[in-house]
């Protein structure tokens, strides 16, 4: 009873105001934060569930993390520490089943879900969309308008669609 509840009242603050908006954003960041770990796998400290988020009860979420403004995050997600996400990212754990061209698409059902993992102090750009399955490294960067597709490793720089490895971070420090 307790996580529909917190789920509900959690539906009714993800419609107020962003964080930045003065004291009626920063009192629904803590509203939202504070609903959302009544329902949710696991919540850190100091997380941020912006305005518009759309969550999943099999989100995991580190400290210092953030989903961005008018998220989705579907299915199950792990989400290390110091994650940063801007707003408009997708995110799936499942996907449509088409093997058949006997059935129309629409009648297959889905796939296994398979759960997405990011890994701690990762930046994710605007509009991001990361696929079933993927595990993003530590210290990623994800460009904006990315389709990650496959696994990307610790300290890279993605982008693109599909998103590839454009450089790394640890070249940038060497």
């Amino acid at each position: 009873m307790k996580r529909l509840i917190c789920r509900f009242f959690f539906n009714i603050f993800r419609h107020f105001p962003p964080s930045q908006k003065g004291f009626i954003g920063r009192f629904s960041k803590k509203m939202r934060a504070f609903f959302a770990k009544g329902f949710i796998k696991s919540c850190g400290k100091n997380v941020n569930i912006e305005h518009g988020a759309v969550i999943s009860s099999k989100l995991s979420i580190g400290d210092n993390s953030g989903i961005g403004v008018d998220c989705v995050c579907g299915g199950e997600l792990i989400v290390g520490n110091d994650v940063m996400m801007a707003p408009e990212c997708v995110i799936f754990a499942r996907n449509h089943e088409f093997s058949s061209l006997e059935i129309p698409m629409r009648l297959q059902g889905y796939r296994e879900a398979e759960p997405c993992v990011i890994g701690n102090d990762v930046w994710i750009g605007r509009r991001v969309m990361i696929m079933p399955g993927v595990k993003i490294g530590n210290g990623v960067v994800i460009a904006a308008g990315a389709v990650v597709t496959k696994d990307v490793p610790d300290y890279a720089i993605v982008g693109g669609v599909p998103a590839k490895v454009l450089k790394t971070r640890k070249e940038e420090n060497q």
